[in-house]
């Protein structure tokens, strides 16, 4: 009721935010309530960054405030669904301060959690987000949180099968494959990368001149994080939508200059073995390179002739 009374002072606001900040801090306290306080706390705070969206500091206290929410909300298993006013407001922030590194990193972050949520994802879709997100990133590619977050973002936006504005989501794909070239060395960011085109292929978001580079980034991504068992399959995913669309892009894949990718198959396999998720991505990478013909068979037979620890063509089998 304070907040709402004194909603345009920004004195208040603030000693406001603040004093909810100390007592989300107190989880014991916070586990008290229930999703429809967490949605009012958060339906008030980005009302007063709306209304106060000149204040950096509020906007910084608003967005650590908000992730400390959610984060706790997680922790109970509650969902969050925010609607479409809240996501208008905080790419308002994003929008006012294009420039201010450290609030972006934060907001990313919040964002990227809140877009976790199918309801939310489409919500931020209907604002517009992607230009946005995307400008952010172009700005700011050497940050590692924000490129980690806006990759999930972009993730979450892809996947869903829910009014895909793919005009939109192929001006993705550049900034992406960036951001995977610049942290190839960063498994955290690498892996984010790799979800977001594995993502974007499926929406058929990849154009024939990016086949061919898209397909050596992601072997780069393999070669230097084969032990992420999440990267290496969302990568051999990505890969596999490529194959199916180009024929280029399966001759990259054998023949690249810094190896074949069948031998990534290989050491993958032996890595990742016990892994489900990874075994089917490379079965289902396998099937699409048998589409190419004989040349592209016998690489695939070659995979076998060495022990394994279970049998590949077994495991694929039952896939």
């Amino acid at each position: 009721e304070y907040m709402r009374a004194f909603r345009d002072v920004e004195e208040v606001q603030a000693e406001a935010i603040q004093h909810l900040s100390s007592f989300v801090r107190d989880k014991s306290g916070m586990a008290l309530f229930s999703l429809p306080y967490l949605l009012t706390f958060t339906e008030l705070i980005t009302s007063a960054m709306k209304t106060h969206i000149d204040s950096l500091k509020l906007q910084v206290d608003g967005c650590s405030l908000l992730l400390e929410i959610l984060s706790q909300a997680l922790e109970q298993d509650v969902v969050m669904a925010l609607d479409e006013n809240v996501a208008s407001s905080l790419l308002d922030t994003m929008r006012k301060h294009l420039e201010n590194e450290e609030l972006l990193s934060l907001l990313c972050t919040l964002l990227m959690m809140i877009s976790a949520s199918e309801v939310a994802a489409e919500n931020l879709r209907k604002v517009g987000i992607i230009p946005d997100l995307l400008s952010v990133l172009r700005n700011f590619l050497h940050n590692e949180r924000i490129c980690f977050s806006c990759c999930g973002i972009l993730w979450s936006l892809a996947v869903s099968e829910k009014n895909i504005d793919r005009a939109l989501l192929k001006s993705a794909v550049p900034v992406t494959s960036a951001v995977l070239q610049e942290h190839l060395q960063n498994g955290t960011v690498t892996e984010s990368a790799c979800s977001a085109l594995w993502a974007l292929s499926l929406q058929g978001c990849i154009i024939e001149d990016e086949y061919e580079p898209t397909t050596a980034l992601l072997l780069d991504a393999l070669r230097m994080n084969l032990r992420r068992p999440v990267l290496v399959k969302n990568a051999f995913l990505a890969l596999a939508s490529l194959l199916r669309l180009s024929e280029i892009s399966a001759l990259r894949f054998i023949m690249d200059s810094k190896g074949s990718g069948i031998n990534l198959i290989k050491d993958a396999y032996h890595l990742h073995f016990d892994d489900p998720g990874v075994v089917e991505s490379i079965c289902l990478l396998l099937n699409e390179m048998v589409q190419y013909g004989e040349m592209v068979v016998l690489f695939v037979e070659s995979l076998f002739l060495s022990p394994t620890p279970k049998d590949s063509k077994e495991n694929c089998n039952s896939s």
